[in-house]
């Protein structure tokens, strides 16, 4: 058991539809040790200088990088998959953040998972920034195609209404391609009705990050406070402070139902009292 402590940081995501400099706020108000920065459509989020003179405003560190790989953010940082991992990896570097999450790739960016495992490996031996592949899920397809009734209307044929099929290649699992190191997701884990600490273990070392969230197993990510969903929370931290853990952990909810910002800054700190004292 190592006497270090873990850093716990709070996901710019986490304060949706509040945007960046609101997360640093929150962070600093409520007592996180630093953010994870959440690249998507709000410009201040991809502005490195930008961020640069929030971490100086707020006296809050970045931690990680989240690169821009959800569906929403497809076309930020422009169309090339590979390209923008490497910027992110970049903007990370540039402000001072150790680690910079990514998914696995989509099954129709062929390109970019051909050579996607190489990529992280090359960029983790250049930089030293440690590039954690996340665990994702399965998706519906009538909730994930959306509008593209053509493409739904064929996976419906193929397994029924709600067909679920893996948009990840070659899998949502990343221990599959063998990767260094990953990022743990729990509300990902309930979402996928994967046992959480099974894939612990399968991790193993190669575990830099922890976004800590809950679920109750729905067919959407609910990413829940800990506590409040059917996630091995507490197991998981405490294995976490058993084995020495020297990653990060990040939480990383979802407060869209918050009315006020005091509402909001309490569900945050709910979290935040969770994580501290289950990873003591």
């Amino acid at each position: 058991m190592s006497d270090r402590k873990i850093l716990v940081g709070l996901s710019t995501a986490s304060v949706y539809p509040e945007n960046t400099e609101a997360a640093f706020r929150y962070a600093a108000e409520v007592g996180y040790d630093g953010v994870e920065l959440m690249v998507w459509a709000e410009s201040v989020s991809q502005d490195v200088s930008a961020v640069k003179r929030l971490i100086r405003k707020y006296a809050v560190p970045v931690q990680a990088l989240h690169a821009p790989c959800l569906l929403i953010s497809q076309r930020v940082w422009g169309a090339d998959p590979a390209a923008k991992l490497d910027r992110s990896v970049a903007a990370a570097e540039a402000l001072g953040a150790s680690n910079v999450v990514v998914h696995p790739p989509f099954r129709w960016q062929r390109r970019y998972a051909d050579g996607f495992s190489d990529q992280v490996a090359g960029l983790e031996e250049k930089t030293g920034v440690v590039v954690a592949v996340e665990n994702m899920f399965p998706m519906r397809a009538d909730s994930f195609f959306g509008g593209r009734e053509r493409t739904a209307e064929r996976l419906r044929k193929r397994g029924g209404p709600g067909a679920a099929l893996s948009a990840f290649s070659p899998s949502y699992d990343p221990t599959e391609s063998g990767h260094r190191h990953y990022t743990l997701d729990l509300s990902h884990t309930a979402t996928a009705g994967m046992d959480a600490m099974d894939l612990v273990r399968r991790m193993g070392s190669g575990m830099s990050h922890l976004h800590l969230a809950d679920g109750r197993g729905a067919s959407v990510d609910e990413h829940l406070i800990p506590g409040h969903g059917t996630q091995p929370c507490v197991e998981v931290c405490r294995h976490l402070v058993e084995n020495g853990f020297s990653g990060q952990v990040v939480v990383e909810i979802n407060t869209q139902n918050a009315r006020t910002r005091p509402e909001r800054a309490s569900m945050l700190g709910q979290a935040l009292s969770f994580a501290r004292e289950n990873l003591r």
